[in-house]
């Protein structure tokens, strides 16, 4: 008993001290040091709330903000569009192959984001893939793809397409899709059945994938770097100069605060509004 014990407490205790060691306490230093100041590359520790009034009267700050929320939503909007016919084709007809077409999702990651970067550079540069094939075909070159917010878009659903359409499949694997066929019988056309049945019944994990797409454009940085330009710098790139070349780490906390208040806002209404059971992270399909 008195090992049950221990085994129980050292299975709670570990991730506790984990959690708080490398979360916790990195975000209270993030806090306090977003009241402080930074002069000359040097911390100044004497509370203000300057960095704080900075963010919400300098409008650059605010068109960082504005553009990457717009890029966020609209990533995640065009992510969901996509990812439904791809998620629903893998679950209705892979048949046995339904394994390997999921498995196949997992190919993006087993490279790093920086390399995917590189090569999406490759294809859309000005002498990438997709000007050489327009070339190839008799018509003009795209030259205001790279470096604008455009590369961004396309950048943002390539990084995360295979996320959402793999969260959108969990939570179709689950769906009893006799609801669907019991519609059909009623007289309902295969409109009706999306609408009415297989949409708010998966409603769940379309939301579910909607915000594990939006949190990470919202605060990206990688992306507007390699392929944004002058005029494509988001919030979270500009959250990053500030620990860079910036020099500026105070307002860069301060920064970094109002992204996590914000992103937990959003994941409170996620948890509110959601039911997770109902999603395909909480069993395997059904049997």
């Amino acid at each position: 008993m008195a090992n049950d014990r221990l085994q129980r407490r050292l299975m709670l205790d570990i991730p506790t001290g984990f959690l708080f060691l490398f979360f916790v306490l990195p975000l209270i230093a993030l806090v306090v040091l977003s009241f402080w100041q930074t002069e000359n590359y040097k911390i100044v520790r004497d509370w203000t709330l300057m960095n704080y009034g900075t963010l919400t009267t300098e409008g650059a700050y605010l068109t960082f903000f504005a553009r990457s929320l717009a890029m966020a939503v609209g990533v995640s909007v065009m992510l969901v569009t996509v990812s439904w016919p791809v998620a629903y084709f893998i679950v209705r007809y892979g048949g046995r192959y339904k394994v390997i077409f999921s498995l196949l999702l997992v190919i993006p990651f087993l490279s790093g984001e920086v390399l995917r970067l590189i090569a999406l550079q490759g294809m859309l540069g000005p002498a990438g893939l997709v000007n050489g094939a327009l070339v190839h075909m008799g018509a003009a070159p795209l030259r205001m793809i790279m470096y604008s917010n455009v590369a961004s878009f396309i950048a943002f659903v390539y990084l995360y397409l295979p996320l959402v359409v793999t969260t959108i499949y969990l939570s179709l694997i689950n769906f009893d899709f006799r609801l669907a066929q019991a519609a059909s019988a009623c007289g309902a056309n295969r409109f009706q059945v999306f609408r009415e049945v297989v949409w708010p019944l998966n409603l769940s994990g379309t939301v579910v994938g909607f915000m594990l797409s939006f949190i990470p454009t919202l605060s990206a940085s990688l992306v507007p770097r390699f392929l944004g330009g002058p005029n494509g710098t988001l919030y979270g790139m500009s959250m990053a100069q500030q620990f860079g070349e910036s020099g500026t780490w105070a307002l860069g906390s301060a920064m970094g605060v109002v992204l996590f208040l914000f992103s937990g806002a959003a994941l409170a209404i996620l948890g509110f509004g959601v039911d997770l059971r109902r999603t395909g992270f909480t069993g395997l399909g059904r049997q």
